[in-house]
């Protein structure tokens, strides 16, 4: 008995003694360098905001750069009327306080959506548009909003009204497109009609003939096309990760970021391997990559950029479709998209700017915060749906806070006027 007693008594000492062990090698300080060879600066600086090029042309959209489009677009953007129930504008969910993000997880406009809102700051850089990437412009994505029936609920048909009968617009979208038709007859142009809504919204569509199809849609077209032009505004500020690649570059002592942030900041440049997707002065590749999220409880694994790009080369407001102001030869994303086996589940690569203040993460918002996110990866299990690209990372308890630490240097300011913040 005795025997016993002290068996167990050595077994229960050695198991402390190696739990302690391990909780020690989990969370005991790494040494952390804070020196940065000339390579690590020139890749640091390709990160910075300092190297962000000039905004990308728009060449399905003729009035991307036209002020006048963009204060049409900003007050459209602020407009709740662009909604069947009247309670939902565009910054409902892309709300200026929280960086454009609503801090859901799942967006909520008339009623509760699929997808976590992704933000807009720097969005005109990204050539695909959607989790899926299923727009290929950003007029286009915008006009996708407004007739789904769990965000804005609206129609073409009411958005083309509502454009003719609000003397403003009016007279603003007519300086930038020129006279618009008379819908006045209702029997002609229907209030509610789009070729993609309810049952009796395709009945009145189909009644319209092609000719005024085609003058429904021009308006709808342009209407995209503005928001974009206001939203084109929408840039991220300086962080103090960018401060930090300033000094290194000039040679000044190196504090924007303490040790613990250039800790992770080297891991996410090494180990963590986060650099090979989320690079280039936005933290995105801006391509699309199933790292084996798990959907949603009771909904079916997403098909992703699969499905997404089947609509993208389908869809009539893309970059080659009649309402485009682009000749063929300006639309090679779209022309020369590829598809493939392993794009089955794959999402778009979401900017890590500001990430602390736009949480939840991932298509769905399935993770609740950063830390979740880095253990995510870290374990990097199997896709239910496709190939998981993400291989375990083995990264120590300490190291995902380091990391963790990083990824939050990476918050700043909104680079707009403050008079594009607010509704006009």
């Amino acid at each position: 008995m005795g025997r016993m007693r002290s068996r167990t008594k050595i077994i229960i000492t050695l198991s402390l003694t190696l739990a302690l062990a391990w909780a020690g090698w989990q969370y005991a300080p790494i040494p952390a360098s804070t020196t940065w060879e000339d390579s690590d600066i020139a890749l640091l600086q390709s990160m910075s905001l300092d190297a962000l090029p000039p905004l990308p042309s728009s060449p399905g959209n003729a009035v991307a750069d036209d002020p006048a489009a963009a204060q049409l677009g900003h007050q459209i953007f602020f407009d709740q009327r662009l909604s069947s129930t009247g309670t939902v504008s565009c910054a409902t969910c892309h709300q200026p306080d929280n960086y454009f993000n609503d801090q859901l997880a799942l967006a909520v406009g008339v009623s509760q959506a699929t997808r976590n809102t992704m933000g807009l700051l720097g969005a005109a850089y990204s050539p695909w548009y959607f989790w899926d990437g299923r727009k290929d412009s950003l007029w286009s994505q915008a006009l996708a909003p407004i007739e789904n029936p769990l965000e804005h609920d609206s129609s073409r048909s009411q958005v083309a009204h509502l454009v003719s009968s609000t003397t403003e617009y009016r007279q603003q979208y007519q300086a930038l497109f020129g006279n618009l038709p008379d819908l006045s007859n209702r029997e002609r142009f229907p209030v509610d009609a789009t070729p993609l809504g309810t049952n009796s919204q395709q009945q009145a569509w189909q009644s319209m003939t092609g000719s005024d199809q085609r003058l429904v849609n021009d308006i709808f077209a342009n209407v995209g096309k503005v928001l974009a032009a206001y939203q084109r505004k929408l840039q991220p500020g300086e962080s103090p990760f960018d401060s930090f690649v300033a000094q290194l570059a000039s040679g000044e002592p190196a504090t924007a970021l303490n040790s613990t942030e250039q800790a992770g900041l080297k891991l996410f440049l090494d180990k963590a391997q986060c650099i090979n997707c989320h690079n280039g002065p936005l933290f995105t590749n801006n391509a699309f990559h199933n790292t084996g999220v798990l959907p949603p409880i009771g909904e079916l694994p997403s098909p992703g950029r699969s499905e997404g790009l089947r609509q993208a080369q389908s869809d009539p407001f893309n970059c080659l479709g009649p309402f485009s102001d682009a000749n063929p030869g300006q639309c090679s994303e779209l022309r020369f998209a590829r598809g493939g086996d392993e794009l089955i589940g794959a999402q778009r690569t979401a900017s890590l700017r500001n990430l602390a203040h736009t949480a939840p993460y991932m298509h769905a918002g399935q993770l609740d915060t950063l830390a979740e996110v880095i253990e995510h990866y870290d374990q990097a299990e199997d896709a239910i749906f496709g190939h998981n690209e993400a291989k375990p990372l083995g990264l120590r308890a300490i190291e995902r806070r380091q990391l963790q630490a990083f990824l939050e240097s990476l918050n700043g300011e909104i680079a707009v006027d403050g008079k594009w913040l607010n509704p006009p």
